[in-house]
């Protein structure tokens, strides 16, 4: 599991005093970001990670003042893609919950592919301690 401390700015409230829900998305994309890493040189002439899906729950409002703590995991490892939850908590309390399914792409040919045994590896180093991968 990646775990970062981001300090809430500012610009990041809107007119009602919390952070706007736009901020949050933002905020998931970069706690994904070492994932990355893994993949090497990503380039659209050859394979990269496509984002298929984006969700998040937002459960309580985030306020300026106080950090916040996204944590991010692998959730789940299918054949050609992979699920990353991530997780936004300020003073203890979980605020929002992304789920973001990435998928393995060949650019050339338009179509996925599979994980490699080595990737498949190194993604489930980055669990949640607590909870098994989903099948």
């Amino acid at each position: 599991m990646l775990e970062e401390e981001f300090k809430v700015r500012f610009y990041e409230t809107d007119a009602l005093g919390h952070v706007n829900n736009t901020v949050v998305p933002m905020w998931i994309e970069t706690g994904r970001l070492p994932i990355f890493e893994f993949f090497g040189e990503m380039s659209p002439d050859t394979q990269s990670l496509i984002v298929a899906r984006l969700e998040v729950d937002y459960s309580r409002p985030i306020f300026f003042g106080s950090n916040v703590t996204v944590k991010t995991y692998v959730s789940r490892l299918g054949g050609s893609s992979f699920d990353i939850t991530t997780e936004i908590w300020q003073k203890d309390e979980l605020c929002a919950k992304g789920k973001t399914i990435l998928v393995y792409f060949d650019f050339g040919q338009q179509k996925s592919i599979p994980l490699t045994d080595g990737l498949r590896t190194r993604l489930a180093t980055l669990t949640h301690p607590e909870y098994p991968l989903d099948a």
